[in-house]
Formats: structure tokens, C-alpha cells, sequence
């Protein structure tokens, strides 16, 4: 696991700048991608590393497990619920649930909208050595329950729908590891917050 959270990290930094069990489905074919690729100039400025496991890891129809989650805020306001999938065929198969505007409807949840998946695999083009996610537009919502401040997230849920009509879904459980959360640099703040 520690060494599956800087592998996820390096690549989370790298598609924002640039931009547990085993599998038991088939392997990681490419997503088809009819989307441009979007320009990205955000900087990661908060990384949190989340312990457990995916009770449900689906990737348009096909079923996986999962090495970690990650929820990583960019210094634009876009934030990304990424997904290190458990592919043995794959080791940089990365699900992104990606939106803007999340919202906190108390001190122990979050909702974030998503307009777009990140799709990262093996055969994706490499920018400094690492692969870049191609960008597949979506709606869906995340909710976490915790918070980070607390150091304690108790579970995520994300359901999206692409442009092309495949569905993701993740339900991501905590095993009570208390969440690791890195400051990597300073930004405003982009969370619809009632309680401030």
C-alpha cells in the first residue's frame, strides 16, 4: 500500500499539471475517447490519501477492486476523486471522478458534481515519463462522508455517466486509518461553505 500512494500521487500531480483485494473482471482494454483533450494549468495544492477498500469499483461495465483513493484539489477549484484500479495488467490504471463547485452540506459531508471522467491507462501518451489521462465529459456526483480536517473519511460514493453512455461507479469504504492529508502549496479556497 505505501508504495501504490506515491506511484498514485506522482501520477495525480502529473494529470493536473499536464491536464484490498484482487481484480476479478476481465482486464483493462482502452476507453474509446471522442473528446478533445483539455488544456490544464492547475497545481495539485491538496493531496489526501484515503485506507480501505471498494465494495464497488465499476469502469463502463466491467468490474475491479481497488488500490486506494485519493481526492486531490487543484489550485483553479477542480477537484479529482482518483482511483488506483487493482489491474494486474495495468500498473497505471488511475479512474478519475473529476468537477468544480463542491459543496458541504454540514461539518461531515461533501457533494462535488462531475463533469468529466479521467481515464488513465498503460497505452495513454507519457509527459514527463508519466502517463497523461485522456478526458471523457460526464455528469455525475461524489459524496464523501468526513472531512479532512478530522483526519477521518468514512466513505466515498461516486456515480457518472460519460457523453457515450458508460457508467462509473465507486463505493469506496474506510477501513479507520485516519486519512493522509499533504498541503503541498497555499491557494483560496473553492468549497461552497455554509457553516463560514
Amino acid at each position: 500500500m505505501r508504495l501504490c500512494r506515491p506511484i498514485l500521487a506522482a501520477t495525480l500531480v502529473s494529470t493536473l499539471v499536464a491536464l484490498a483485494s484482487p481484480c476479478f473482471a476481465e482486464s483493462s482494454a482502452p476507453i474509446p475517447i471522442n473528446n478533445p483533450p483539455a488544456q490544464q494549468n492547475a497545481f495539485v495544492d491538496l493531496l489526501a490519501l484515503m485506507s480501505g477498500h471498494c465494495r464497488t469499483l465499476q469502469v463502463a461495465g466491467r468490474t475491479f477492486a481497488c488500490k486506494t483513493v485519493a481526492y486531490a484539489h487543484g489550485d483553479g477549484g477542480r477537484v479529482n476523486f482518483a482511483v488506483a484500479v487493482d489491474d494486474p495488467s495495468d500498473d497505471n490504471h488511475v479512474v478519475s471522478f473529476s468537477g468544480e463547485n463542491g459543496k458541504r452540506a454540514d461539518d461531515n459531508s461533501y457533494e462535488l458534481p462531475i463533469d468529466r471522467m479521467l481515464l488513465n491507462s498503460k497505452d495513454r501518451p507519457k509527459v514527463d515519463g508519466l502517463p497523461v489521462p485522456a478526458e471523457q465529459t460526464s455528469t455525475g456526483l461524489c459524496r464523501q462522508t468526513g472531512n479532512f480536517a478530522a483526519r477521518k473519511v468514512t466513505d466515498v460514493t461516486c456515480s457518472a455517466t460519460d457523453s457515450e453512455g458508460r457508467k462509473y461507479e465507486l463505493l469506496f469504504v474506510s477501513d479507520g486509518t485516519p486519512v493522509s492529508v499533504r498541503r503541498i502549496r497555499q491557494s483560496a479556497p473553492s468549497i461552497q461553505d455554509p457553516f463560514k
